[in-house]
């Protein structure tokens, strides 16, 4: 999966790091961070997805479900797409980023690759 991050990195100017990461806040693959980095990003990630995902409920017609995020801070911009089931795909980019083409870059990668994106549930110790 290296490749496809990377090639996403490359695709879109300004891009300083890829991260997907599961819905619990675990690093699955990176791409332009160090591994401590892509932890806490991971981490926080995990917690903006359940944050959106409340917001998504209050709509009356919402599945309830957070499909992107998209945060400006001084210097940068963070954008978090769901990927597939309990897998996330984050993105770190300086601040003159094309916005719309990271969008379409990210939703041409996770459609591509969704299936491949995905977290599934951990199993407890007794296996179930």
């Amino acid at each position: 999966m290296d490749w496809m991050l990377k090639d996403l990195a490359e695709s879109v100017p300004q891009t300083r790091s890829v991260v997907v990461l599961s819905s619990d806040g675990l690093c699955m693959a990176l791409h332009g961070a160090d591994p401590d980095a892509a932890d806490r990003l991971a981490a926080a990630c995990a917690g903006l997805q359940s944050l959106a995902a409340a917001i998504a409920a209050e709509f009356p017609h919402s599945d309830g479900r957070m499909r992107m995020v998209v945060i400006e801070v001084t210097g940068g911009f963070l954008y978090l797409m769901t990927a597939g089931a309990g897998a996330y795909l984050a993105v770190l980019a300086d601040e003159g980023v094309d916005a719309g083409l990271m969008g379409m870059r990210m939703r041409d990668l996770v459609a591509r690759i969704g299936a491949h994106l995905t977290s599934p549930p951990r199993e407890t110790e007794s296996g179930q």
